[in-house]
Formats: structure tokens, sequence, C-alpha cells
């Protein structure tokens, strides 16, 4: 019997995941908590408690941790986030064992990321693609969250990504800086036709990729759990007037048809960034194997972005990763692959999922 917790510290979503094994079964429970770790770092301590607290668990035997959040600009450098993050841990949890995951779906001690903070840097998707890796042996898995897609490739049951780190990964496409609530839309499209014509876009943080989603019935305002560019509310009329700044217009200005078809148009265009990377990862893939290959697709955007971009890939299989795994898995992949990482290491041998 086993029982741990899995964190995933974002820059802005810090998420949980606690674990339970016994007797060859998993019980999961999941937690997320909105917390812009620019605003107030010194607080990350107490997100790790107020997120155990609400997964209502009790003595743990262990901790893993993969993060993103050492890439907010309150760092002045990686390794500082980095050691930061990992003193907070520490600070919340002095007296249960700590494992850090790394770029190689290893875990590590937390003196030894201290030692190589660049191994342990947004290795997250590490989390994901092991996971995903147990259950399809030829897969890429694209994952798409809040702020960023990540796209995955399994072979053979092993992560073959090119890229460690995230500069290597944007190069090969293997990571999309567009998500589904905080991308500005400014930097999805910069021209959009309008009126028989075509007007340029305002660089200014006026509207998100949320708006777009919300306005397009993709979320509701419940699963709008970032800041919006204005800080007023994330009711339908509080979109429109968002999105209709970023040509410099308003909601007199302009119909609600015409609203509504930009974001149409800023939709198909976040699809094409993701198809894009998509598209580099699968050609290196199917240039490793004849088997077919699987696309598995998670995060918040798993339907509407991720499984949208295969579909018009022509992908023959897409699967869902509630369908491998719980429900929970969908909204925090990798707090559960590194949940079940820390699990293994714990029992000394594979977790069996039902």
């Amino acid at each position: 019997m086993v029982d741990v917790i899995g964190y995933d510290v974002g820059g802005a979503n810090t998420k949980a995941v606690w674990m339970h094994t016994e007797n060859g079964s998993v019980t999961l429970r999941s937690a997320s908590q909105y917390f812009p770790v620019w605003k107030e770092p010194e607080k990350l301590d107490c997100v790790f408690l107020e997120l155990k607290e609400r997964l209502d668990v009790g003595s743990l035997d262990a901790i893993g941790i993969t993060m993103t959040a050492e890439l907010s600009d309150a760092y002045k450098t990686k390794r500082e986030g980095i050691h930061h993050i990992l003193n907070c841990l520490k600070e919340a949890f002095p007296a249960t064992p700590l494992y850090v995951l790394d770029s190689n779906a290893d875990l590590v001690s937390i003196q030894q990321a201290k030692q190589n903070p660049l191994s342990v840097a947004s290795a997250n998707w590490a989390a994901t693609g092991w996971l995903i890796s147990k259950k399809v042996k030829n897969s890429i898995v694209i994952d798409v969250g809040s702020t960023s897609t990540s796209i995955i490739p399994v072979l053979e049951g092993k992560l073959v990504a090119r890229g460690k780190t995230d500069l290597d990964k944007l190069i090969c496409g293997e990571l999309i800086y567009t998500g589904s609530l905080r991308t500005n839309v400014a930097t999805i499209v910069q021209k959009i036709a309008i009126r028989g014509s075509v007007a340029g876009l305002s660089s200014e943080l006026f509207a998100t990729s949320g708006d777009i989603h919300l306005l397009l019935g993709h979320i509701s305002s419940t699963d709008f759990t970032s800041e919006t560019a204005d800080g007023r509310g994330k009711s339908i009329k509080e979109a429109m007037a968002r999105l209709s700044r970023i040509i410099c217009a308003d909601i007199d200005m302009l119909t609600r048809k015409e609203i509504i078809d930009l974001a149409e148009f800023i939709y198909q265009k976040q699809l094409f960034q993701i198809r894009s990377g998509l598209t580099k990862v699968y050609e290196y893939l199917e240039s490793k194997t004849n088997d077919e290959i699987v696309i598995v697709v998670t995060g918040l955007g798993y339907d509407f972005l991720a499984r949208k971009a295969a579909e018009q890939m022509g992908v023959n299989e897409i699967i869902s990763i509630d369908v491998l795994f719980s429900k929970e898995a969908v909204l925090a992949t990798p707090a559960v692959g590194v949940a079940c990482l820390t699990a293994n290491k714990i029992e000394g041998a594979p977790i069996k999922w039902p």
C-alpha cells in the first residue's frame, strides 16, 4: 500500500494528484489552483499545503514534483527558479521523501536536481509521455494546456523526443506556445479579414485564447480559470468586448456575427499552429516505424484543439487519455505521471493500472 502526491508546478496553475495503491488497485484524486507564481512566489509553499488539504489525504510515503514555473520572469534564471520551487517544497514537507522528475523520465533527489537544474527544467512533458508509453507503444501525445502545447513522440514504448529543453522543443516542433486560455491573440494572427478587406492587429494584450474558446462554446466560464486580459468578467458580452479591441474597435462598432467570425478565424489559425508542430513530429516518428501511429490527446484543449488538429491532418486513430486512464488524467496528466513514477519508486515495482 502506497500513498503519494504528484505536483505539476506551472507558471499560472499548480496541479496535484494523490495516488493510493493497494492490492493491485489504483485510486486517484486531483486538485488544481490558479497561482500566477510571478505575483507572489514567496507563497508557493502555502499552495503546496493547500492542495494537499484539498486532496484530503493524511500521511504520505513520498512526493514527486515536476515544473515549468522556473521560466516565469519572477526569476532571473531557470536555476534560480528551480532552487526556489524546490526550497518551497522542502519547506512545506520537511519530513517527507521528495523526488524531482528529469527530462529522461527519471526521479532524482532535490540535491541532484539543484546540481543539474536544466535537467529538471520544464520536464513535465516527460511525465506525460512516460505515462502514455505504458499503454500505447507507438504514439504521439498532444497535451494542450492553458498556455502551451506539448507534442510528445513515443516509439516502441519509449520516449523518443528530440528536444530536452524548451528551446530545442520549439525548434523541432515538440513545443508550441499556444494554449486554451492564456495565449495573447496577437501571437496567433497578425492580420484578419473584416468587411471585405484585411486589417492588421493591435499588438496589445487585449484578448486571449480563452475569449475565443468561450465565444465559440468550447469552454464554459467555469473552465476559464485564468485572468482575463482586462481584468473584467467572463461573460459572452465581456469576451466580445475584449476581442473587438484587437482591431481597435468595440462592441458598438462591430456586429455579434462579425465578432464571432473573428473568433472562428483565429481558432482556425491556432489549429494551424498545432498542426504545424504535429506534422514535424509525425514525419519524424513515421520515418522510424512502419507501424500505425496513434494520436493520444489530453489537457484542457484535448477535444477542441488537439483532436481537431489531428483530424485535420487525417490521422486514423485518435484516443482521449481518459479512455486509457481515469478522468483525472485529462486536466492533470503530468501530475498523474509523476505520481505514478513516485509510487513505482516506493513500491519497487511498476503500478498496474486496471
